[in-house]
C-alpha cells in the first residue's frame, strides 16, 4: 500500500500568507501544515509514501522533511508538479511511484483527530475499485457532496449550490491502480482542472467506490477561517495529551 501527499498549488485564497511560502509549510498551532496528513498515512502503517508538490519553495519541502527520519521513515519520495491542473492532474504524477499497487491519497491540508487505520484495512480485502471517506458538515456547498440513497451513494456533486446531503467527501482517497486509466479519460472542468469528483464518480459508475465515515473531526485549512478552526482544533487536541 502506498501513501500519496498531495501538497502543490499555489494557496490562492490564503494570500498574502502564501505569497512567499507554499500553503502546507504554513504552521497550525505547533507543527506545520504538511506533517498532519504525513503523520496520518504513518498512524495508518503506510511506510512507502510520496510528496506531491511544486511552485518556487518545493525545496522546502526536502530540507523541512529529509528522508523522513524523525516520522520513523527510511525513505521519502519527492515529485514535483508545474503549475496547477486539479488534484487528479497531481495524482497522475504519481502512476511510476504506485506500480501497480493500491494507494492512499491525502490532500495535504487535511486535517484529522482520529485514526483511519480501520478503514485503510477495509481497503486492503476491497479487492478492485475505491474507497473514499465522508464526513458530516454544516457547509457541504464547500465540498464534493455525496447524495446517498439506502445505504449506498448514488452521485458525486462538486460544490453543489443546494446540497443533497451534509456529507462532504473528504480529501482522504483510496484508489486501485485503475486510478491513472480513469485520469487520461478526464477532460478539464470549467475551472480548468481534473477533478478528482470526476474520478470518484467513474468508480462510481463502475460499480466499484465504497464509503466510510470519518471519526472524529476534520477540517481542511486551505481558506482563512478554515485554517484558524485547524489550529484551535489541534491546539485543544494536543491540550488534551
Amino acid at each position: 500500500m502506498k501513501g500519496i501527499v498531495l501538497a502543490g498549488g499555489l494557496g490562492k485564497r490564503l494570500y498574502p500568507l502564501t505569497k512567499v511560502t507554499n500553503k502546507h509549510l504554513l504552521p497550525v498551532y505547533n507543527k506545520p501544515m504538511i506533517f498532519y496528513p504525513l503523520m496520518t498515512l504513518i498512524d495508518a502503517g503506510i511506510r512507502d509514501i510520496l510528496i506531491v508538490t511544486g511552485g518556487n519553495s518545493a525545496g522546502d519541502f526536502l530540507r523541512l522533511l529529509g528522508n523522513g527520519k524523525d516520522f520513523g521513515l527510511s525513505h521519502l519520495h519527492y515529485v514535483y508538479q508545474e503549475g496547477e491542473g486539479g488534484i487528479a492532474a497531481a495524482l497522475a504524477l504519481a502512476e511510476h511511484f504506485c506500480g501497480g499497487d493500491k494507494m492512499v491519497v491525502i490532500l495535504g491540508d487535511n486535517i484529522i483527530e482520529k485514526s483511519i487505520k480501520k478503514e485503510v484495512e477495509i481497503f486492503k480485502k476491497q479487492k478492485v475499485g475505491a474507497r473514499i471517506l465522508l464526513k458530516e458538515v454544516e457547509n457541504p456547498e464547500r465540498f464534493g457532496v455525496a447524495e446517498i440513497k439506502d445505504g449506498k451513494i448514488v452521485r458525486i456533486i462538486e460544490k453543489p449550490k443546494k446540497p443533497p446531503s451534509k456529507f462532504a467527501v473528504t480529501g482522504i482517497y483510496m484508489y486501485d491502480s485503475q486510478v491513472f486509466d480513469i485520469i487520461r479519460t478526464l477532460k478539464p472542468s470549467e475551472r480548468g482542472e481534473l477533478e478528482i469528483t470526476d474520478v470518484n464518480n467513474a468508480y462510481l459508475k463502475k460499480g466499484e467506490l465504497t464509503f466510510g465515515i470519518l471519526e472524529g473531526w476534520w477540517t481542511d485549512a486551505g481558506t482563512f477561517d478554515s485554517l484558524l478552526k485547524a489550529n484551535i482544533l489541534v491546539a485543544e487536541k494536543e491540550r488534551k495529551k
